[in-house]
């Protein structure tokens, strides 16, 4: 695990609800997410059934902490045969992979279904982060973001790991990894490019500007509360 938490810190240097909206258009945000906690490793299918192409695989635990992979649950639906179906918001890229698809199907075996309130949201214009409630905001705050030829990529995304960081590695003192990836990155340091939202310990920077290699920074305190509330499977919207 340390060896995971020193490669994420290098890389930090360079469902279903009814009334759920589409974040990214300025409407509202859902109250509730579905996620899915999964008890085994899954195959993904394109479609809901036992017969259709199988284009990715998740494992039941992530890579740098161990933790159950949890994921945002899109739709479900029940199938010819009776079982049922899962279309989930899927993990960003491991190392030396392809890019999965952004969503797929698996069944809903060997999952554990609950919801969780929380919804994060970066305004990349703005340069400042919103957290959500229960489709309420509650705290906004100011960040920096991608600088222009490493810029956040935008979309829907969600928390896969929830890492706390050493004394001394960059980005402390704890970083929320999320499925987005890099689009300029695609390898850094034998790591897939991935996003997160993180602190300043040994990086620093001014709040407010563009000046990262991709990640979100925040002040020390800001996500040092994050961690202490947010969890795998936790919406990230980035617009």
């Amino acid at each position: 695990m340390k060896a995971a938490q020193a490669t994420l810190a290098c890389l930090l240097t360079v469902g279903v609800c009814a009334h759920a909206a589409r974040a990214t258009g300025g409407g509202p945000i859902a109250a509730s997410q579905q996620i899915a906690a999964l008890l085994t490793t899954h195959g993904v299918r394109d479609r809901p059934n036992a017969d259709s192409k199988l284009v990715a695989t998740v494992n039941a635990r992530r890579p740098l902490t161990g933790e159950r992979t949890v994921l945002p649950v899109l739709a479900q639906t029940v199938d010819r045969r009776g079982q049922f179906w899962l279309r989930v918001r899927l993990p960003g890229r491991a190392f030396g992979q392809k890019p999965p698809p952004a969503t797929g199907w698996i069944s809903a075996s060997h999952t554990l279904l609950s919801t969780t309130p929380w919804h994060i949201v970066v305004h990349l214009g703005a340069r400042r982060v919103t957290v959500y409630y229960d489709g309420r905001a509650v705290h906004t705050y100011t960040a920096i973001v991608g600088k222009p030829s490493t810029p956040t990529p935008t979309g829907q995304y969600f928390v896969e790991e929830n890492v706390t960081l050493s004394a001394g590695q960059p980005g402390g003192p704890y970083a929320l990894a999320t499925s987005d990836r890099s689009n300029v990155l695609q390898e850094f340091d034998g790591g897939p490019g991935q996003i997160a939202l993180h602190g300043l310990e040994n990086l620093g920077g001014q709040l407010g500007t563009a000046e990262s290699h991709g990640c979100i920074r925040l002040a020390n305190s800001t996500i040092t509360w994050l961690a202490a509330r947010i969890t795998a499977g936790v919406p990230v919207t980035i617009s």
